[in-house]
């Protein structure tokens, strides 16, 4: 395994990210065990959940398995950089719309789902506390306010975004300077090679800052797994049918390229994540101990120049970053 630091903190992470969000949906708790054993096995050591993880399991579901696991393996959760989110409502909502307070990144909605997750994952702290979502309606001082009193009581010890803007990130970072606050450490964004838009100014930004970038849906949905199983948790069948039908030629393209080399698709997609500056690692999200166990195999592919090149034919980015993108 190879590790990197989170961010500009100095702690170190797996540079493969376990995501958890098959746990209790469509990953049974027993197969959840394994791939945690596995992923423990194979020197991953960080683990990236939400509070409303679970799917048909229920919301809350998949923290529950994971605070099982740690309370069945004395010892293991010190070696685990554990990181969950704050900010999708934890109950369904009424004929009316969501229950008062609901969702959000209120302090009062970031203490009470912190409270709850703790519990649920059976530890006495979070490392890495993210909020899901941008919420405009709360002001910057009060969630981190709320981050703040977090941290001093020692229940959080990093904090992080996740599908926030450029300038969400600087705002934020900003603010939390001027509080003598850290601030954000990371970023989780939807990137991979087919969704490659926070080229354009949430990587810069996200550089700046000095957060790492935690890339989620790395396979785009499916498209980049080369029609196996080795799909993103968020994607399936028909969605990732329908991917590939309206980019077949890139598609095929890509494979071809990935098979001459000796490569599978999925651990090419992810490589070429790995090799993207200000990438943290790749979020993974297996539901079997054999899609992990695929998906580690991506940090054996080294890809020169050339390849980079290639890959950047077949799937174009925007250009660089903005304004010299789209401006001259």
């Amino acid at each position: 395994m190879d590790y990197t630091s989170l961010g500009r903190t100095g702690t170190q992470v797996s540079r493969i990210v376990l995501g958890t969000m098959n746990f209790g949906d469509r990953t049974s708790e027993e197969e959840s065990f394994a791939i945690m054993d596995r992923a423990v096995e194979l020197g991953v050591n960080f683990f990236d959940t939400a509070n409303a993880y679970g799917g048909s399991g229920g919301r809350g579901a998949t923290e529950e398995i994971i605070g099982r696991w740690f309370a069945a393996r004395p010892g293991v959760r010190d070696d685990i950089v554990l990181a969950t989110k704050v900010h999708s409502p934890m109950v369904a909502p009424t004929d009316d719309g969501d229950v008062v307070n609901a969702r959000g990144a209120s302090a009062w909605q970031v203490r009470r789902e912190a409270i709850g997750s703790l519990r649920r994952l059976q530890t006495d702290r979070i490392d890495l506390y993210q909020f899901h979502h941008i919420d405009r309606h709360i002001p910057w001082e009060e969630m981190w306010q709320a981050m703040e009193i977090l941290v001093a009581r020692g229940e959080v010890v990093y904090t992080g975004s996740s599908n926030f803007a450029a300038w969400n990130i600087a705002q934020a970072n900003e603010i939390a300077k001027q509080r003598h606050f850290l601030g954000l450490v990371s970023e989780q964004s939807l990137y991979n090679l087919t969704q490659r838009m926070i080229e354009l100014e949430v990587l810069p930004a996200a550089r700046h800052y000095g957060l790492g970038v935690l890339p989620w849906s790395p396979l785009g949905g499916g498209l980049l797994s080369g029609g196996s199983t080795d799909a993103n948790a968020r994607s399936n069948t028909g969605r990732a049918a329908e991917l590939r039908a309206s980019h077949q030629d890139q598609v095929d393209a890509y494979e071809r390229f990935a098979h001459e080399r000796g490569w599978k698709p999925a651990a090419l997609g992810l490589a070429w994540l790995l090799h993207q500056p200000g990438v943290t690692g790749p979020i993974i999200g297996p539901r079997t101990v054999a899609q992990l166990e695929s998906a580690v195999a991506a940090l054996d592919i080294a890809l020169s120049e050339d390849d980079l090149r290639a890959l950047d034919e077949i799937f174009p980015g925007p250009g660089g970053q903005a304004p010299e993108a789209y401006a001259w």
